[in-house]
């Protein structure tokens, strides 16, 4: 039932707005969880760079787990300073489960669309995914020290 609350909302807020419109005001109210989520798609897709780091074990995992925590609080920090009244459901879906999607659509198209440079990986799933539990945990803690 949860769920289906949540598309119904989602629904009806798509339907009453025009989708380019929304996109573009989303941008506007969200400008640095926006240039995260393109930074981390571009990223994702291009060949990693040798460094001095790469002798370090699970290096990359600490990467993923980074980049999904602080983007999951930089969504609960725009959030929660754009919204006088928190929405449990779209702070929900918009910092927990769209991260968490995105972690796996990351992986899927590094798997098939980079052509041998890049592999997906579910461990790097794993590693986005407790980023994301993390940063959540991190923004609702700060919400409520703030609050």
């Amino acid at each position: 039932m949860f769920i289906l609350d949540i598309l119904y909302t989602f629904a009806d807020s798509y339907q009453q707005h025009h989708p380019m419109r929304t996109t573009l005001q989303a941008i506007k109210k969200y400008p640095v969880s926006t240039f995260l989520v393109a930074s981390i798609w571009v990223a994702c897709m291009l060949p990693v760079p040798e460094t001095p780091l790469n002798h370090i074990s699970m290096f990359d995992k600490w990467v993923h787990f980074l980049m999904y925590g602080i983007l999951c609080c930089t969504v609960w920090f725009e959030y929660t300073r754009c919204h006088q009244v928190i929405n449990g459901k779209r702070l929900f879906v918009w910092a927990f489960v769209g991260p968490v999607v995105m972690g796996g659509l990351v992986e899927l198209a590094q798997a098939y669309l980079t052509m041998g440079l890049r592999s997906g990986d579910w461990i790097d799933f794993a590693a986005n995914s407790i980023g994301v539990c993390l940063g959540n945990a991190v923004g609702l803690t700060i919400y409520k020290i703030l609050k």
